[in-house]
């Protein structure tokens, strides 16, 4: 994407469906908390995504500064919410992204770039200009528009979605966006039909997993959600059930998910006979929250650092 259009869409920006307007180019911030520029906190080789994700060589996680919905409990929301992270051009990002690759990484996984999607688009083009050879995948909220997902066409090759809920009530209370039930669902279709299935030596290469996070006392909302895959997606995408909740910073939710629940989960994924996809085991662990003041900000045994935007080795 040519830098000029680039601008164009932070212009008055309408990248996602908060439709905020403002001017990103000209330095203002949007709900995202970000301007025009794109700002990074980490990459890393990750091993602890899907398995047709991360391989043996692990995913390259790239971690992007700012989000469009912000959830109070985020796990990452140093970055997500307190904006932590450094600008970094296009040139940069290619350079993170064929580094990645040469570390062995099976995937660059971009991680909450919603609000960035044209500077992310153009960076992987430049990336693939130098040889950047494996998938890129999209991961995210799925709190977008159609038109940003178009941007990303011939860039991204395969999508990491999160449907968190279609209860607009809990959309409303917990993200401030009670018409996510409504977005969620459009956009994940446009990835489903903009990206089929495919696999390469168990490897996803392209298709769409679409990741359900099980909330503790929200468990209508949960089922509501496996429903919905089984009635419109089951053969067309793969469901990743995540058990993972762990209350942060001044999270609503103030409990992990419970036992009880657990065993609900895996008895609705029998009931509407979801037998593909992947059903984290029930195992909370704060310790295993990222922190992203450290160049590797997760357990050494979960990722290997690869660029950090306070180390001062990093390009």
């Amino acid at each position: 994407m040519k830098q000029e259009q680039e601008q164009e869409e932070y212009a008055r920006c309408r990248l996602c469906p908060r439709n905020c307007g403002v001017n990103r180019a000209a330095g203002e911030q949007g709900y995202c908390g970000e301007t025009s520029a794109l700002r990074l906190g980490a990459a890393v080789i990750h091993r602890g995504e899907e398995p047709p994700v991360t391989g043996a060589g692990g995913s390259g996680a790239v971690f992007v500064t700012g989000c469009n919905l912000r959830c109070p409990f985020c796990q990452n929301a140093q970055i997500s919410r307190e904006r932590m992270g450094r600008e970094v051009s296009t040139e940069t990002f290619a350079r993170i992204c064929l580094e990645l690759q040469a570390r062995g990484a099976e995937n660059i996984n971009i991680v909450t770039g919603s609000h960035a999607a044209p500077a992310l688009a153009a960076g992987i083009a430049c990336a693939r200009a130098q040889g950047l050879a494996i998938p890129a995948l999209w991961n995210s909220s799925a709190y977008e528009r159609a038109e940003t997902l178009s941007l990303l066409e011939g860039a991204v090759d395969g999508y990491l979605p999160d449907l968190k809920t279609l209860d607009s009530a809990v959309s409303r209370r917990l993200f401030n966006a009670p018409d996510y039930p409504e977005r969620a669902p459009q956009a994940i279709e446009r990835m489903i039909q903009a990206s089929p299935l495919r696999f390469k030596n168990n490897l996803l290469v392209s298709g769409v997993i679409i990741r359900h996070l099980a909330l503790p006392g929200l468990l209508a909302a949960s089922r509501a959600v496996l429903r919905c895959f089984a009635d419109r997606w089951q053969g067309r995408a793969l469901l990743s059930v995540m058990s993972q909740y762990t209350p942060a910073g001044n999270a609503p939710l103030k409990r992990p998910l419970n036992g009880r629940e657990y065993e609900r989960l895996v008895g609705w994924l029998r009931e509407f006979a979801i037998d593909e996809g992947f059903c984290q085991d029930l195992a909370p662990d704060p310790g295993a929250l990222p922190d992203f003041r450290r160049e590797n900000p997760f357990p050494p045994a979960l990722s290997t650092p690869v660029w950090h935007f306070a180390a001062p080795s990093s390009p």
